[in-house]
């Protein structure tokens, strides 16, 4: 499984305060290529498909009813080693523990609302492009 690419997607909150256009330019100011993306709603029942994993967490509800409570912008990245790179580049979960720079230190509000999500493994970044793109979506 290739390890040059990952599933990003700018979240409800980002999006509704206008912060898409400058974490994209972040985005793109660090080399990485987006090969497909593309801005939608999340309905609950696609929320909680993709957020399966943590289904019967105590936050799965709050977090499938945020992820569809506004327009969301999924995109594929190319980079080497693009899922660890862009974990880097996103920071902590917490923005409180985020390294200064990453773009949920500059743009999250809080635990669920971090502005962006980003792959945590390449398995995961597989399932996660196949869940928003087809294959003819992709570049």
């Amino acid at each position: 499984m290739s390890d040059d690419f990952t599933l990003a997607i700018i979240k409800p909150d980002a999006v509704r305060t206008g912060k898409a256009g400058p974490i994209l330019a972040i985005i793109n100011e660090k080399g990485f290529e987006i090969s497909a993306i593309k801005m939608l709603k999340l309905t609950t029942a696609q929320a909680e498909s993709f957020y399966e994993i943590h289904k019967g967490k105590a936050f799965y509800n709050s977090l499938v009813e945020f992820m569809s409570s506004g327009p969301v912008i999924a995109m594929i990245l190319r980079y080497p080693g693009a899922v660890e790179e862009f974990r880097q580049l996103i920071g902590a979960t917490d923005p409180a523990k985020a390294e200064p720079g990453t773009i949920r230190k500059l743009f999250a509000v809080s635990v669920q609302m971090n502005a962006i999500h980003g792959s945590d493994s390449v398995e995961n970044a597989q399932r996660e492009a196949d869940f928003f793109f087809s294959k003819v979506e992709r570049f």
